[in-house]
């Protein structure tokens, strides 16, 4: 099939998929990047058993395939009645994972800053609270921009997962599928499908440029 012939007969439903994949990308990124605070402030909580889940939830999810993630969800969990759509499903999957790379990416910004300002903190009298809130996660954040930009790209990619489900409206990934079993897109659907895929990581990555060169703490 040529590019203006599938364009022709699939253009609005690439439209719509481009949508459902952003879609999916910023609510997944933003409940991520939310636990991941959350998770990493548990880590270098005082209380221990704070600290052994939160470390126990990274290891897991940074190690899990989405795929078996997903699969778990969509067929194992309404064994125990527990029945999600598809479409939480998939943002649930895409959300735990990226959730517990933020973290370490968040802990790699944490061990730039200085301890002497956590014992300034602490002179001045400041509670832990404070200290994360006032000092610690704002400069893990301006240290972390970088590979949080990375993280976002990664999320938009394992969105795909939701083509492993049949959701409406499809991602992507999954309206190739969908091509491919119904007409002979061959390649070209592919290609299409890989440019939306990388114009909106190229746009990504030069927003996080510039926002690094703006926040960038200079040592």
């Amino acid at each position: 099939m040529s590019l203006a012939t599938l364009l022709e007969q699939y253009g609005q439903e690439y439209i719509t998929a481009l949508f459902t994949t952003w879609k999916l990308t910023a609510i997944a990124f933003t409940a991520a990047f939310v636990i991941g605070i959350i998770v990493t402030v548990m880590r270098i909580s005082p209380v221990k058993p704070l600290r052994v889940f939160a470390e126990f939830y990274v290891q897991i999810f940074r190690n899990i395939s989405g795929a078996a993630l997903l699969i778990l969800l969509v067929y194992a969990l309404p064994y125990l009645n527990m029945l999600f759509s598809y479409f939480t499903c998939v943002i649930i999957a895409t959300t735990l994972i990226p959730s517990a790379f933020c973290s370490e990416y968040l802990m790699s910004g944490i061990n730039t800053i200085d301890v002497g300002q956590i014992e300034a903190a602490r002179a001045l009298g400041l509670t832990f609270s404070q200290t994360i809130r006032n000092i610690v996660i704002p400069q893990a954040l301006r240290s972390s921009v970088l590979p949080l930009t990375n993280l976002l790209v990664s999320t938009m990619l394992t969105t795909a997962l939701a083509s492993q489900v049949p959701m409406n409206p499809r991602d992507l990934t999954g309206l190739v599928s969908h091509i491919n079993t119904h007409a002979v897109g061959g390649v070209m659907a592919f290609f299409v499908s890989a440019f939306f895929y990388s114009i909106t990581a190229i746009v990504i990555g030069q927003i996080g440029t510039r926002i690094d060169r703006k926040v960038r703490i200079l040592r």
